[in-house]
């Protein structure tokens, strides 16, 4: 039987950190993380933290169209436009996903950050520490300039993640949620605010064979 990882490396690639370990996705992992969605939940039901608001769908159809989500992301990977999601473990257990993206990343060197946990974990610092371990990828291994995020004015917890990893302020708009406009704000971290956090606990592998999908021939130098 023809090994998967052999024509999609990325079912290969890991980041760990002396807590976390982050992992692509392969379907069964991307099944885990919807039942883990719809099981434990992810925000307070009077709460919408997403822009898209795929936690308001009702089982089966959440695990369905987050199925759908992940195949969609291996399917439009290409090196113009590329989301990578990892599945988060907190030890043996599935916790939430964080996922690394970018456009035109040949020539911004900018990348993305999104994630979700699970109500029950969190508040715990699992959040900083997989938005670390991205960031680390992100810079060390894909020499990126610098990473974007966003948040509703509201999130203080992401916004508390975001701020305490040394991302600056980068202005803000108005955003549609649910019907109401609510002011999203959005944060900057350049490549030399990093450096001056760089931590040498974090450790991927797996990188080397995702390169040439992803467009980057090498790491930028520092």
């Amino acid at each position: 039987m023809s090994n998967p990882s052999a024509h999609w490396p990325f079912f290969d690639l890991v980041i760990q950190t002396p807590r976390l370990t982050l992992r692509y996705p392969d379907d069964h992992r991307a099944a885990a993380l919807m039942d883990l969605a719809a099981s434990a939940g992810v925000h307070d039901p009077g709460y919408m933290p997403f822009s898209v608001p795929w936690t308001r769908f009702e089982p089966p159809y959440l695990q369905r169209q987050g199925m759908q989500h992940y195949w969609r992301m291996r399917a439009e990977l290409q090196p113009e436009s590329w989301d990578i999601p990892f599945a988060v473990y907190d030890g043996d257990e599935l916790v939430g996903i964080q996922a690394l993206g970018a456009k035109a990343f040949a020539v911004t060197g900018t990348v993305g950050t999104g994630s979700w946990l699970a109500k029950p974990v969190q508040g715990k610092g699992i959040g900083k520490e997989m938005r670390a371990a991205v960031l680390h990828l992100a810079f060390e291994g894909l020499g990126a300039e610098r990473a974007v995020t966003s948040a509703f004015a509201d999130n203080t917890r992401s916004i508390g993640v975001t701020t305490s990893l040394g991302y600056q302020d980068n202005g803000w708009e108005v955003d549609d949620r649910e019907g109401t406009a609510v002011r999203h704000l959005r944060y900057v971290l350049e490549r030399a605010a990093w450096v001056m956090r760089r931590r040498d606990d974090i450790t991927f592998a797996g990188l080397d064979p995702c390169m040439p999908v992803l467009g980057i021939a090498s790491p930028r130098a520092d």
